[in-house]
Parts: structure tokens; sequence; C-alpha cells
């Protein structure tokens, strides 16, 4: 088995048929299979900074402001 990883910009027209006529190709066939992943939303540094924050990374829990202000050293 071979695998082949391609990026199509499907925004594009050129995309939008490429991928219409693999997906019509291979419709019921079991020797071929499409792997859809998932697209990234934001650039690389946004989404680690989304991951970091998912696992608590770099968040500041104050009671009020005077507090924030205090962690922060403002």
């Amino acid at each position: 088995m071979t695998t082949i990883t391609i990026k199509i910009n499907e925004k594009s027209t050129a995309g939008k048929v490429f991928l219409n006529f693999i997906k019509t190709f291979i419709v019921g066939k079991k020797d071929v299979e499409i792997i859809e992943l998932e697209k990234n939303r934001y650039n690389a540094e946004t989404e680690n900074v989304i991951a970091d924050i998912r696992k608590g990374k770099g968040i500041n829990k104050a009671k009020n402001s005077a507090d924030l202000f205090k962690q922060l050293g403002i």
C-alpha cells in the first residue's frame, strides 16, 4: 500500500474540480480511501496558544481586578 499526501486549495477552481474528480472516481471502490485531515483554522502559533489554554497553561486566576493587577505586576 502506498500513502500519498496532497494539499489542495479547495477554494480554487482547480482544487474544487480535482476533489470532485477524485471523489467521483473512487465511489464504491475499496481499493482507494480518502482520509480527510482536520484543517487548522489558524496559523501554527495561534493553534499552539489555543492548545496551551485548553491545557490550562498560562492562565491567571484572580479574585478581583486588584488581585489580577498585583499578579501581573501592574
